[in-house]
């Protein structure tokens, strides 16, 4: 799963704790869907897993019949309410635009959340120093991409493959990208 998680220090932008929204490529052969996970506020662990877990548990939610690179989400994160949004691809039978309401129980996303900060821990909170960092010249947004691989058995975050690639990025790599 390729992520870039977004920070945005400004919390009067958003009623929300964060907002995951996918973008698909517009070809197979570009780079892969990305989920972009927009922060809003000051962030702490906690709430930077949660975001992470509605990234991955509306990834896992999928639409049957459908392939996951042409489905678009859009889902906010309420700590109280869970992950609320939606869905929408193109059917290719009929060339209609369907969407689909995307809902994921605070439940599900504090047990993900959970399983996240215990998996790997110390590889979010390193992700989340890398967005707190005093400002630089992107002002108060700014973004660090990386990637991760669910194991496929259960689909869990394996912490290894976050914190591998957190390394490969040769610590925490700004960048810079707006969506």
């Amino acid at each position: 799963m390729d992520v870039l998680v977004m920070l945005n220090e400004l919390p009067e932008q958003s009623p929300v704790l964060a907002q995951v929204n996918s973008v698909p490529s517009a070809s197979a052969s570009e780079r892969p869907m990305r989920d972009v996970v927009t922060l809003f506020g000051v962030p702490n662990a906690e709430s930077l897993a949660l975001a992470l877990a509605a990234a991955l548990e509306s990834s896992r939610a999928g639409v049957s019949g459908e392939d996951p690179l042409d489905v678009t989400r859009n889902v906010g994160v309420w700590p109280e309410r869970g992950a609320i949004g939606d869905a929408a691809w193109l059917d290719r039978s009929t060339g209609q635009v369907v969407k689909r309401e995307v809902e994921i129980p605070i439940a599900v996303l504090l047990e993900t959340a959970g399983r996240l900060l215990a998996d790997c821990g110390q590889g979010i909170r390193r992700l989340l120093a890398g967005l707190l960092m005093p400002d630089g010249p992107e002002g108060p947004r700014r973004a660090i991409a990386f990637s991760f691989a669910p194991a496929a058995a259960g689909a869990r975050l394996s912490g290894e493959s976050l914190l591998a690639s957190l390394r490969e990025a040769d610590g925490l790599t700004t960048d810079t990208e707006e969506s």
